[in-house]
C-alpha cells in the first residue's frame, strides 16, 4: 500500500479507530527499535521516528515509555498465540503440538525481533515479561487439559502440565538460539529438529498408552 493510500485509509477510519491504528503503529514501531536497540536504548524519539508521530501523539497511548515496554511483550506474545493458532487445524494432540512448534519458528522469522525482546524483557521490563509468560503458560495449560480429556494425555496432574509448558517454552527458545538465529537473519529451522520434536512427543508425552507409537 502507497503511503497516499494509507493516509487515505486512515482519514475514513473513526476516533477510536484511529486510536487503535496509531497505537498499533506504535507498537511496531517499538518492535523494531527495541530489537535493533534493546530496551535501554529505546527512547520515545527513536520509537517515534520509527512509527511516524508526534512524541505528544504517544503520551496520548502511553502515560510513560515503561508503560510501552512493560505492554510490548505481552502484546507480542498473543500476536503469536493467534499466528500459531492459526496454523494448527488438525484434530489430533500430538500433532497438533508438532504444529505449534513448527509455526512458532514460522513467526520468529515473521518478527525476528522477538527473541531479544523476550530475553531483555526480565530485566527491563519485568512486570511484562511475568505477564507473557503468565499469559502463554495458561492458554497452553488450557490445550493440554483439553488433550487429557480426550484420552491423549495420561497420568500428568495441572500441575505437572505447568511445569510441562515452561518445559516446551525453554526448548523453543534455546533451539531458536542453536538453529535459527545467526548474524545472517532468522532462519528455517533444520527438518530434523521438527523430527527430533516429533519422537519426543508422539513416544513420550502423547503417548496415553505408554507404548512405542509410529509417528
Amino acid at each position: 500500500m502507497t503511503e497516499a493510500r494509507a493516509t487515505a485509509k486512515v482519514t475514513k477510519l473513526n476516533r477510536v479507530e484511529r486510536n487503535a491504528w496509531t497505537k498499533q503503529k506504535i507498537f511496531e514501531a517499538a518492535t523494531k527499535v527495541v530489537g535493533k536497540y534493546g530496551y535501554a536504548e529505546a527512547s520515545v524519539a527513536r520509537i517515534t521516528e520509527q512509527a511516524g508521530v508526534a512524541q505528544g501523539t504517544f503520551y496520548n497511548h502511553f502515560e510513560s515509555r515503561q508503560e510501552l515496554l512493560d505492554q510490548l511483550l505481552p502484546k507480542i506474545g498473543l500476536d503469536m498465540v493467534h499466528f500459531i493458532r492459526a496454523r494448527t487445524g488438525t484434530a489430533d494432540a500430538a500433532r497438533q503440538e508438532i504444529e505449534r512448534f513448527s509455526a512458532f519458528f514460522d513467526f520468529i522469522r515473521e518478527v525476528p525481533e522477538f527473541l531479544r525482546i523476550l530475553n531483555e524483557a526480565e530485566f527491563f521490563a519485568p512486570s511484562g515479561y511475568q505477564k507473557h509468560l503468565d499469559n502463554i503458560s495458561t492458554a497452553y495449560v488450557r490445550i493440554l487439559r483439553r488433550a487429557r480429556l480426550a484420552g491423549a494425555i495420561a497420568d500428568f496432574s495441572d500441575e505437572e502440565f505447568e511445569a510441562i509448558v515452561h518445559m516446551l517454552m525453554g526448548a523453543r527458545g534455546y533451539l531458536s538460539r542453536r538453529y535459527s538465529y545467526s548474524a545472517d537473519g532468522v532462519t528455517a529451522v533444520p527438518d530434523h529438529v521438527i523430527s527430533a520434536y516429533r519422537k519426543l512427543m508422539t513416544r513420550g508425552l502423547f503417548n496415553a498408552s505408554g507404548e512405542k507409537t509410529t509417528p
